[in-house]
């Protein structure tokens, strides 16, 4: 398996913990998601420098065919239950005013959203299976790369919330986490998009375009 192919290469992990989990990952029999090719899409697409915003998830999809590789991304040809996309994607019309509807994300990571998860994999049908199996010093690496300049963290739930960075430069929002078990405690009129895209502009940059082109407005 190929490394990332941009400088987040160069993070200890994977010159020090990564030869070993790999090896933990390929032992476990079951079927793992994303798939293999995917599996440092996020790091993939959005390299350290270009890096402005970062979403911090639990762990990918269990269900076949729905990781990609981006927290909280679902390919378009997927066709089952959104659930936690589901409700991001309710929380953007109330913030936004906005309809989106494609499920990809790959939008986001292209504008230097960081669509990352606390464990980059799972085992079939078996939620934070590998949660505690070495991605931590990982997650540990890119939070403290990315905290090197002004970023807005978007942290949805309890694991992503304990990695939030120490700074006054940067925008730290923390919410319940969107599925549906939870999002009506604390996820639904959080109104992050918005407050993110005030704060990049406030420092003049440009915002996020989170409904993506070609979405209809309501």
């Amino acid at each position: 398996m190929s490394l990332p192919s941009n400088s987040w290469s160069d993070l200890g992990f994977f010159h020090q913990e990564w030869p070993a989990l790999q090896t933990s990952i390929a032992a476990d029999p079951r079927d793992i998601f994303p798939p293999e090719a995917a599996r440092f899409r996020a790091l993939d697409l959005c390299p350290p420098e270009k890096t402005r915003v970062v979403i911090l998830g639990q762990d990918p999809y269990h269900t076949p065919g729905k990781a990609d590789g981006l927290a909280f991304s679902i390919p378009d040809t997927f066709g089952g239950r959104l659930d936690a996309l589901g409700n991001i994607f309710k929380e953007i019309q109330t913030d936004l005013g906005f309809i989106r509807t494609r499920t990809d994300l790959t939008d986001w990571a292209k504008q230097g959203v960081l669509l990352l998860n606390t464990a980059l994999s799972v085992p079939s049908g078996t939620a934070k299976g590998h949660a505690k199996i070495g991605w931590g010093p990982l997650i540990e690496q890119v939070i403290t790369e990315t905290a090197k300049r002004p970023t807005a963290y978007l942290l949805w739930g309890r694991d992503a919330q304990s990695r939030a960075p120490q700074g006054d430069q940067h925008l730290i929002l923390k919410h319940t986490h969107p599925s549906p078990l939870s999002a009506y405690r604390g996820f639904f009129g959080s109104r992050p998009f918005s407050t993110i895209n005030e704060w990049l502009i406030h420092r003049d940059e440009p915002p996020i375009d989170w409904v993506g082109k070609g979405d209809d407005q309501t």
